[in-house]
């Protein structure tokens, strides 16, 4: 394929179906309609005289010249990236957009340090979210995150806000359903979809609750987790100051130390320095100054005994 001239609008139509291997997810990705991309890359194909991507039954996948633009728009966009990091890097503005990504039960439960941020910084445009899936901070998906992360990746610089902790939760009146004193294998369970990291609670439940059914599977995200607790449907893992701000549920036990992560706040080196990211991080950092018995589940005390296993009255 050398000496053919491709820029780099082609490229990213490239880059993001390979992705993300279907046409609406690309064209998700890109802000487009599906069918823009479908003409996009059917342009491209007639252009340079190659088939460069096969449909599949698993979606779209990159043909042998196909894989080649890809590689080459994959070091486009580092070069672009890197290149935006600088000029970001030296922006002194307190103003202008910033990008902030987050978890769903952390906006949920401390949802005044975003607003409060927005109240004190009118001029900076605020963009948060709070997806399942771990957005990038690499492709500039995001500029700064709030990550549950025991080792952030080394690219990355943040400060760590401290350490979550995790318990077992029901609600109460499954709790009075199966007894005080019943022991965690008496209950049903709430597990995640194996593809999404539900295989370390199986091998936990094998250990700590012998005997106990999985009723039900959810995705990553922790607030349907938490409604189907809340629901009655069955009992699982919550960070504790989630679940100890539910009205309707209790806290089964000890906080389980092996669940425990922390909670950090990451950034790109090249971004740390600019005034939108270096505010947003000292304000974030001071909003959750004093709260570390409450991220760590030490500060309840409404939790149904402390014996593991039971439930104590």
């Amino acid at each position: 394929m050398r000496g053919v001239d491709v820029n780099w609008d082609d490229l990213r139509f490239h880059l993001a179906l390979a992705r993300q291997r279907s046409l609406s997810g690309a064209a998700s990705a890109l802000g487009v309609t599906h069918t823009t991309v479908a003409r996009r890359l059917r342009a491209s194909e007639v252009s340079l005289g190659v088939r460069l991507f096969d449909r599949t039954p698993e979606g779209f996948v990159a043909t042998s010249a196909g894989a080649e633009l890809v590689a080459v728009a994959e070091r486009m966009e580092e070069e672009v990236l890197v290149a935006e990091g600088r000029v970001l890097g030296g922006d002194a503005r307190l103003s202008g957009m910033l990008r902030a990504s987050t978890l769903d039960f952390v906006f949920d439960t401390f949802h005044d340090v975003f607003s409060s941020f927005v109240q004190r910084f009118p001029r900076i445009r605020l963009t948060l979210t709070t997806e399942t899936r771990e957005v990038s901070l690499a492709r500039r998906e995001t500029d700064v995150a709030l990550r549950l992360s025991n080792t952030p990746a080394e690219h990355l610089v943040g400060r760590r806000l401290g350490r979550v902790g995790f318990a077992v939760y029901a609600s109460e009146s499954l709790v009075r359903q199966r007894g005080r004193r019943a022991g965690y294998g008496a209950f049903p369970w709430i597990g995640r979809d194996p593809r999404l990291g539900g295989v370390r609670l199986d091998a936990w439940l094998e250990r700590n609750a012998p005997g106990a059914q999985v009723v039900l599977r959810l995705d990553g995200s922790a607030m349907a987790l938490r409604r189907a607790v809340q629901a009655g449907l069955g009992a699982h893992v919550l960070p504790c100051f989630y679940g100890d701000a539910t009205p309707g549920l209790a806290r089964l036990g000890p906080v389980h130390r092996e669940f425990g992560r922390d909670l950090w706040l990451v950034t790109l080196r090249e971004l740390r320095e600019t005034a939108r990211v270096r505010v947003f991080s000292d304000h974030v950092v001071e909003r959750f100054a004093g709260m570390r018995e409450l991220l760590g589940g030490d500060s309840n005390g409404r939790a149904h005994g402390g014996t593991h296993g039971g439930v104590a009255s």
